[in-house]
């Protein structure tokens, strides 16, 4: 197997010279030749999309991202196929496993949590594959703050209010201080910013904004296990919110929206439902338009 860092290196090189023949053939959601790299969804079995659904059900192996990856999906639709816990293994180990697997003939799927494009690690392993002449693909799935906004029963942009969304994270091992733009982010105003990977380090972020120069009395919402039979909300402000996650005892798994949109708060009836839609509005039927 050649080393993954060269084949990730070598993929880039490639795309350097030319544009994958692939992206104008073939489009989302279409079954494709190779292992999909499917997006579980953030926990309850019924928000993997049908294409997905599809797949892992007809699979001889299943690759999966452990227990971000709800057991009730695995049982339900996985049992026939051999499942491996990805956790704990390198790509040295992943991608022989499962480039044996397909070589064999069997029908391999890789299943990430969420929808693999948010923080998924899915490319290096698909130029890892492609370098071994193993074709592969990306199958989308429900990502956690979309879950979050639906148990929030609001809209991660609300006019008038949320006009950008930030998916984000925080500085910690993997990001350093200065690639940590949270307080940027919240500095605009009307953004929503949705912060994954970042629950254990709610107070020192919320501590950061203040230091920053943000609102303390700006909303946020934490939502724990969005989707699963255990989901909680914990609701505050950037000055409360800490305090009240650590009493909820809560150090993983929990999607952070920080802005007014968590609350529904103070926006606007849309052009879309307006004026605009009798055609009473030329200028606002333009912008619709555009």
């Amino acid at each position: 197997m050649t080393d993954p860092q060269d084949a990730i290196d070598a993929a880039a090189d490639a795309r350097a010279e030319e544009r994958d023949p692939r992206i104008a053939e073939q489009t989302a959601g279409e079954i494709q030749d190779g292992i999909p790299f499917i997006g579980a969804g953030p926990g309850d079995p019924g928000l993997l999309t049908v294409t997905g659904k599809e797949l892992v059900e007809t699979a001889d192996l299943v690759v999966h991202a452990g227990s971000l990856v709800n057991s009730e999906l695995l049982d339900a639709y996985c049992d026939d196929a051999e499942q491996v816990n990805s956790v704990g293994k390198d790509l040295e180990e992943l991608v022989p496993l499962m480039r044996d697997a397909y070589e064999d003939g069997r029908d391999v799927v890789r299943l990430h949590s969420g929808d693999p494009a948010i923080y998924g690690a899915a490319v290096e392993q698909m130029d890892a594959l492609e370098h071994e002449d193993v074709p592969t693909y990306i199958v989308p799935g429900v990502t956690s703050a979309f879950a979050a906004s639906a148990t929030l029963r609001t809209q991660l942009t609300l006019n008038g209010v949320a006009n950008h969304v930030a998916f984000t994270r925080p500085q910690g091992k993997t990001l350093d201080s200065e690639n940590d733009h949270i307080s940027d982010f919240v500095e605009k105003g009307d953004v929503t910013v949705c912060i994954y990977l970042g629950t254990h380090a709610v107070a020192e972020t919320m501590d950061r904004l203040v230091e920053d120069g943000a609102d303390p009395d700006t909303p946020v919402a934490v939502v724990y296990h969005a989707s699963w039979p255990d989901e909680d909300v914990i609701e505050g402000t950037v000055d409360t919110i800490g305090d009240r996650l650590d009493d909820a005892g809560y150090r993983a798994s929990a999607m952070v929206v920080i802005g007014p949109a968590a609350r529904k708060a103070g926006y606007e009836r849309s052009y879309l439902y307006g004026d605009w839609a009798n055609g009473s509005d030329t200028d606002s039927a333009s912008e619709a338009d555009d």
